[in-house]
């Protein structure tokens, strides 16, 4: 089971609806969210709930890992023990994947977990943002060349995109829920990449995260 759960992505006003905060988002969107409370602690904002650790480093996005070590390190949880929420740009928009340590696929909060950690064997949540479009002019460059991704993380979601976002927010909050209670060893096969329609979670389209948005 899930002891600590960290949300990725970079801290301030200014940066709360990039794509690249769609992990922190998915805490926004936890049912009891508005019930926790944090403090600023292990280099981020940190609370607990019925044993369960939660996280939101504020070291940015690069070095998220030095946020989430130093809070495992003080309560003795098991890199095993983690999950890491955030962004995914292999996946598309609208999309959610559990999955047990592997590549890095250049996101840059992960890659800090494995520097510090000196693994990478940590559970991801990760939720879908797509690529930017190569063929668009200035949007992607050449198809493969990488061009382009940085403003695309860096930039709000669109009045499209967060239509689609939205039923995402809710079933990514429940399914991380499930982990804090059950093997996720069990819920692999579900959610390797699942794709999520609007009626799906449309119960949690009236939580604090999508509101916001």
């Amino acid at each position: 089971m899930i002891k600590l759960a960290a949300f990725l992505g970079n801290p301030g006003r200014d940066y709360a609806l990039n794509r690249h905060n769609a992990g922190r988002m998915i805490a926004e969107a936890l049912p009891f969210f508005s019930s926790l409370s944090w403090q600023k602690k292990f280099k981020g904002l940190y609370s607990s709930r019925d044993n369960i650790h939660f996280l939101m480093p504020e070291t940015y996005m690069n070095l998220s890992g030095e946020s989430v070590f130093s809070a495992a390190s003080f309560y003795k949880i098991k890199l095993e023990e983690i999950i890491i929420v955030h962004d995914e740009l292999e996946l598309p928009l609208g999309t959610l994947s559990l999955k047990f340590s592997g590549g890095l696929g250049g996101h840059n909060g992960l890659r800090s977990m494995k520097n510090v950690f000196g693994n990478a064997d940590f559970w991801r949540l990760r939720v879908g943002i797509g690529r930017p479009d190569a063929r668009l002019p200035g949007e992607g460059g050449p198809a493969g060349s990488g061009e382009g991704i940085h403003d695309w993380v860096l930039t709000d979601f669109t009045a499209e995109e967060k239509e689609t976002l939205v039923p995402v927010l809710g079933a990514g909050a429940n399914l991380l829920t499930q982990t804090f209670t059950c093997d996720p060893e069990a819920l692999l096969k579900e959610w390797k990449k699942k794709k999520i329609s609007p009626e799906e979670s449309r119960q949690k389209s009236e939580v604090s995260a999508v509101e916001a948005i």
